[in-house]
């Protein structure tokens, strides 16, 4: 017999849809407000030419510059007051992540719930802002160097130049973090996530249209672009099937008596997830990787018997090195940062004070290294996983001419947030399905009385 949930799961439709006021003014609120964003994505910083900048990027697409500028959807490009987008919130919120495991008082932050949560989120704002200041100064020291065929990129540099390319790169910063906090409490999924999906998926268009331009041109074969189309298809697939995997580990709670009442003895499960660590590694391989070959690009004495510029041609993309280099940093950061977000001794801890064991595995110091060896194969197929995806598009990028570039990561990024944004409208409509049947529930009762 099918379960309540599985009974409001299949009575799921597009009417159910139109009757939740509630979601449509939710999707409404994140359409308008990313609609936003990629107005904001085309308007200047003051003062710089952006050929030129669309120059630069041409030369130098190919290093940290290129990944970024995908991640920003043009706005780096077109140098707009998006130009750091949201990328000083996100190394900010990993390295108040990273700290929290380091600093005592700030792990006893974590766990006091609700207020050492907004302590925390506080701390990540007071560290974007100090984040985007620094960048965006060495942003528009940069821009004063760079020159093109047509120009300096700074028509007048100076203090001035510089304080209004940093209020403006500021400021965009801060904004998309308001902003991306805003879509998460009155929108429809996470709003940094959704704001990176949103500048990626708008370069796809164009890069989709170039591939079929070659195509009809000649420069590509037909084949090459159906199979290219079939391979991205299947690994999205496997992405959707890992990412949806789990490793349910059973949890057994004991009876015990309150009084004439017994409580207790549930059996429920703890689900880990086969890749713990996210898009994180990927994002911090690609981004180690790509800096010789920035470095070697903007120096102007680097030449092709400088050690440098050796170093960055051994790190191109489809070289051996590069490969190799991007697997093994990968594995790195998959085992380290699972290892940050997953704590077994912790987990082990709070399942012995609520009662709580495996069965077959004592509570306590077993259950811990239980948990650990888990979660270290897991992590091992995790890893696996994130060098397959992230490897297959790197060898069509470098060996059979993709004329754009889509790396595992933006494949990662685009997958996970659909998904997730996916979840969340379904569970917005449970919630609308559970209180429809309350409310027809407490109508019934109220009928007629019969003595």
């Amino acid at each position: 017999m099918a379960s309540a949930a599985e009974q409001l799961a299949g009575s799921l439709n597009l009417g159910v849809l139109a009757k939740a006021t509630e979601l449509k003014n939710r999707i409404w609120f994140t359409l308008g407000a990313l609609i936003v964003y990629r107005f904001g994505s085309y308007v200047p910083v003051p003062g710089v030419d952006a050929a030129v900048m669309g120059e630069m990027l041409s030369q130098h697409g190919g290093g940290i510059l290129g990944m970024f500028d995908m991640f920003t959807g043009g706005a780096l490009g077109r140098m707009t007051v998006f130009a750091l987008n949201i990328m000083p919130y996100i190394s900010a919120s990993i390295i108040i992540q990273l700290l929290t495991t380091a600093i005592p008082s700030w792990e006893a932050l974590k766990k006091e719930g609700e207020s050492g949560r907004k302590k925390l989120n506080q701390y990540t704002r007071y560290l974007t802002l100090l984040i985007a200041i620094v960048q965006a100064y060495g942003i528009a020291v940069g821009l004063e160097g760079i020159r093109g065929n047509t120009g300096a990129a700074v028509a007048d540099p100076g203090m001035f130049f510089r304080f209004s390319c940093m209020i403006s790169l500021v400021g965009g910063t801060m904004f998309l973090m308001w902003l991306g906090e805003q879509i998460t409490a009155r929108g429809v999924g996470n709003g940094t996530s959704l704001i990176i999906f949103a500048g990626i998926v708008a370069n796809l268009p164009s890069a989709l249209i170039s591939t079929l331009e070659l195509g009809r041109t000649g420069a590509l074969s037909t084949f090459f672009i159906i199979f290219f189309l079939a391979a991205a298809l299947a690994v999205i697939a496997l992405v959707v099937f890992v990412e949806r995997a789990q490793r349910r580990i059973p949890v057994q709670y004991p009876k015990r008596q309150v009084g004439n009442r017994m409580f207790g003895g549930e059996s429920t499960h703890l689900p880990l997830k086969i890749n713990t660590s996210g898009v994180i590694p990927p994002i911090f391989a690609s981004s180690l990787l790509l800096l010789p070959a920035t470095i070697a690009g903007f120096s102007q004495e680097a030449t092709a018997n400088t050690w440098v510029e050796w170093i960055a041609a051994q790190l191109a993309h489809g070289r051996p090195a590069y490969m190799l280099l991007y697997m093994a940093l990968i594995i790195f950061f998959a085992f380290f940062y699972t290892a940050v977000v997953f704590n077994p001794q912790e987990t082990a801890e709070n399942l012995k004070k609520n009662g709580g064991f495996v069965p077959g595995i004592r509570p306590g110091a077993n259950t811990a290294e239980y948990f650990d060896r888990v979660l270290t194969r897991l992590t091992v197929l995790g890893a696996i996983y994130l060098c397959v995806v992230c490897l297959i598009p790197e060898i069509l990028i470098s060996n059979y001419g993709v004329p754009f570039y889509f790396g595992g990561t933006s494949l990662l990024i685009l997958v996970t947030v659909t998904m997730d944004t996916v979840a969340q409208v379904q569970s917005h409509l449970f919630q609308h399905q559970y209180e429809g049947l309350i409310k027809k529930a407490r109508l019934g009762g109220r009928g007629p009385r019969t003595r």
